[in-house]
């Protein structure tokens, strides 16, 4: 398959930050600013706070799990009947996690990296995205020649990039949204 070198990248920015935990103390200088932690657990509250009025306003129930992984807050929507606001393939959840980023950005004013997961979708589809990328690992390894995987979201394309260099091998990022998609290389 020929690709356009503007359209080809090493993995983005974005979905291969390495998550390098923050020293959790104030600011260097003895300021006042919070910690890390403590902003991404404030924007975790933040989202929580959106997201329990959405409920109401839908009239669903479901409980609200806060916490801070690496670099970024994680609130997590969970319990019964709530599947449908993940929607097919994660395309509700993906409208509701950048409604809830942009609540916590009118209200700190800073850019949210939140992840947000609603009945388990996210760790389900990881789960199953790293079962499709081992496989596809070993096909590259015995073929020798590189594999192109489905379009995916850039959630779905870090956690393949991650199963590959796991795996000690490189992957790529080519086409363009919607339609971009992981490309896994051969050992050189």
């Amino acid at each position: 398959m020929a690709t356009d070198p503007a359209q080809t990248e090493s993995v983005a920015a974005e979905e291969t930050a390495e998550v390098v935990p923050a020293a959790d103390d104030a600011t260097p200088g003895g300021g006042d600013r919070p910690s890390r932690t403590e902003r991404l657990e404030a924007e975790g509250d933040t989202a929580a706070d959106y997201l329990e009025e959405l409920l109401d306003i839908v009239d669903l129930d479901g409980d609200l799990v806060i916490g801070v992984e690496g670099d970024r807050a994680v609130v997590s929507i969970v319990g019964e009947g709530l599947e449908h606001l993940a929607g097919p393939d994660g395309e509700v959840l993906e409208a509701l996690q950048e409604l809830t980023r942009m609540a916590v950005h009118r209200e700190s004013g800073e850019r949210s990296r939140l992840m947000l997961d609603v009945a388990d979708f996210r760790a389900e589809r990881r789960s199953a995205l790293v079962a499709l990328a081992e496989k596809e690992i070993e096909g590259v390894r015995s073929s020798g020649e590189a594999a192109s995987l489905e379009p995916m979201s850039a959630f779905e394309r870090k956690v393949v990039h991650d199963a590959v260099a796991a795996a000690g091998l490189t992957s790529e990022s080519e086409g363009a949204e919607p339609r971009r998609y992981v490309v896994i290389l051969p050992p050189r």
